[in-house]
């Protein structure tokens, strides 16, 4: 019976324990999408987790979609990703960079010259992103064009090859959250008449393209996929999510990828159920989990690593304070997206006192 702190084969890694830390966005970089110095502070106090998932970092500057977010595109953010993977290394930690592209969730003051967000259909969101001057109303998106889709999908390739250059043991698609993956997974935002819009078939066509040209490049051993049916944020609502899903994730095992990372948020169907005996590589699950929770799904194979969100955030040694079963520290909310030290690098470990 494999247990919360037992050992886990994931691609081509062996993980010392079975705790997975979510990509979670906390907006500590500058203008230029590079990450502050205390970035690598921040990961590498997390690095007993099994493996962290960075947060969403956008593949190319069109990608942007929150202010103070990270990117992967120019010398300067591989360089100052690379201080980031060398102390989470240093610590005998592993770190998978998530390619986060919001597509339509994002907004022209964050992105170059003022460009309009990109697309599968021109169907604006409803709602809000975070931009330098306050939350702004999304806007009617640009609909990508057949050139403009493969232009995207070599935009991912290379930010896959850069995030290795980077020291990334691996890469993570972003395909859920109303982001563009998802945009073109799903009916409400995705209303094309060629061969990425339509049937099930051609609406996964992009999600897969992508993931194969980041396998094409670093092995699909090094390469996961982050879904969320019928989480619905960012205003994305699909037809028949349970078709969607069960097509797409049957359609993952000619990948081999390392992992699928499933976050349920108040679907009413068991989609674990559902798509764990769909998929070959390791299943994760994410989404309000708790040391009990993860250490029944795992003992019981529903799982073969647990993904922890603001619990990680605000208790860097949490396999350490699991272990020992003393009280976790409580996140603050306020400060989850806001600049500099405070709720990002203070929260204590337990030799710092609980």
């Amino acid at each position: 019976m494999n247990s919360l702190f037992s050992q886990v084969q994931l691609g081509r890694y062996t993980l010392s324990n079975r705790m997975v830390m979510a990509p979670m966005t906390r907006s500590r970089s500058d203008d230029a999408g590079v990450p502050s110095e205390l970035v690598a502070i921040y990961y590498a106090q997390r690095a007993s987790a099994g493996l962290i998932i960075s947060e969403g970092v956008f593949p190319v500057a069109l990608g942007k979609g929150y202010v103070r977010t990270p990117g992967i595109e120019t010398a300067e953010q591989v360089a100052s990703w690379k201080n980031v993977t060398d102390a989470v290394h240093a610590r005998g930690g592993r770190i998978f960079m998530q390619l986060m592209h919001c597509g339509r969730v994002s907004h022209p003051s964050l992105l170059p010259q003022g460009a309009q967000p990109q697309a599968p259909s021109p169907i604006k969101a409803a709602g809000q992103t975070y931009t330098a001057t306050g939350l702004q109303d999304f806007v009617t998106p640009h609909a990508l064009s057949i050139s403009e889709i493969a232009e995207v999908i070599e935009g991912y390739r290379q930010s896959a090859r850069r995030a290795i250059e980077a020291g990334f043991d691996g890469i993570e698609l972003h395909a859920a959250s109303g982001y563009l993956p998802e945009q073109f997974l799903s009916t409400g935002s995705n209303q094309r008449d060629d061969q990425y819009g339509g049937s099930v078939e051609n609406r996964t066509r992009f999600v897969l393209e992508v993931l194969a040209a980041m396998v094409s490049e670093v092995g699909s051993d090094r390469v996961g996929i982050k879904i969320s049916p019928e989480m619905n944020f960012n205003d994305i609502v699909d037809a028949n999510p349970q078709e969607t899903y069960t097509y797409l994730v049957k359609q993952l095992r000619d990948l081999k990828l390392a992992y699928l990372h499933v976050a349920l948020f108040g679907a009413q169907f068991d989609y674990h159920a559902a798509l764990r005996p769909l998929f070959d590589g390791r299943y994760l699950i994410g989404s309000g989990q708790t040391k009990h929770s993860a250490e029944s799904l795992i003992a019981e194979g529903k799982a073969d690593a647990a993904v922890f969100g603001s619990t990680f955030l605000a208790n860097p040694d949490l396999p350490e304070r699991f272990r020992a079963n003393v009280e976790l520290n409580v996140p603050d909310k306020d400060t989850f997206y806001a600049p500099g030290a405070e709720g990002y690098i203070d929260y204590p470990a337990m030799s710092q006192g609980v």
